[in-house]
């Protein structure tokens, strides 16, 4: 059994719409307290540590969380999130956080993990505001999952389910940026593994599980989101257990529990558009 907590958009800095800022850094604290005491395996820390204003202030920022990160006896992994990249270079954050922030398989014995640490960074100078998935991040992830040989987790800031964004504070009438335009393209190449996959992602700001081609998509709640816990930040921080089947809790004023069953089952393919099956009779 693997253990390994979690916790992701923290956005340390100024409050922002429903972002509790303000209480990241003391959030975080109690994260790595709590952490020190579970003693997981690892720790996984899924983006967006900051809410950037400009390249110096980000910079202050991402120190100041790194500091309590330190504080965590664990090995801690990070992945960028898009707010850790508006204004800093991944460079630059690998500097402060004193660790290579590329693409990266760790061997959890039973299990692997996949850290797809795909670009995050929303563009802004394009006809199309958002994300856009490089070709080579693509490419690493599904020369790996043809690779692989055991159960394998896959962590990334962005999720690529496609889940609905209905009730989203934030993103249920800026569904576009939940996700990345390749998303499916994305789900294709999950399809390649032979092996149970499971996937995890921060970004969207609530607890969500979603089946998709028989690989669950999990989505974590943010530490200091507010939407969903009446301006009150959710403390939101998890644990995920892996074995034969995966067991992940939610702890904090937005909790949630889940356990699943990854397999190497793939689905159906789906089914043609009805009108165009009557069109062609």
């Amino acid at each position: 059994m693997t253990r390994i907590a979690i916790v992701t958009d923290i956005h340390h800095g100024a409050p922002s719409h429903t972002k509790r800022g303000d209480t990241a850094l003391d959030l975080l604290g109690q994260f790595a307290g709590w952490a020190n005491t579970q003693k997981p395996d690892l720790v996984l820390d899924l983006g967006d540590r900051i809410s950037d204003i400009d390249t110096q202030t980000d910079m202050r920022l991402e120190r100041e969380v790194a500091e309590v990160f330190a504080q965590i006896d664990a090995p801690v992994q990070h992945i960028c999130g898009n707010h850790d990249r508006d204004h800093l270079s991944v460079a630059e954050n690998e500097q402060i956080l004193g660790t290579a922030l590329g693409h990266e398989v760790i061997d959890l014995g039973d299990w692997q993990l996949l850290l797809w640490r795909a670009d995050a960074k929303i563009h802004r100078d394009t006809p199309r505001v958002g994300f856009d998935l490089p070709e080579p991040d693509l490419l690493w992830l599904s020369h790996t999952l043809q690779r692989a040989e055991k159960p394998t987790l896959v962590a990334s800031h962005v999720p690529c389910s496609g889940h609905s964004q209905t009730g989203n504070y934030y993103f249920q009438r800026n569904a576009s940026l939940s996700t990345y335009p390749q998303a499916d393209r994305v789900r294709d190449v999950l399809a390649q593994a032979r092996v149970p996959l499971a996937c995890i992602a921060g970004h969207v700001h609530w607890n969500t599980v979603t089946t998709v081609n028989g690989t669950p998509h999990i989505t974590q709640q943010s530490l200091t989101e507010s939407f969903t816990t009446a301006g009150e930040p959710a403390r939101a921080w998890g644990m995920l257990e892996l074995g034969d089947t995966i067991h992940w809790q939610v702890f904090g004023d937005d909790p949630f529990e889940a356990r699943l069953t990854p397999t190497n089952q793939r689905w159906t393919a789906p089914l043609a558009p009805f009108v165009s099956k009557l069109a062609a009779e």
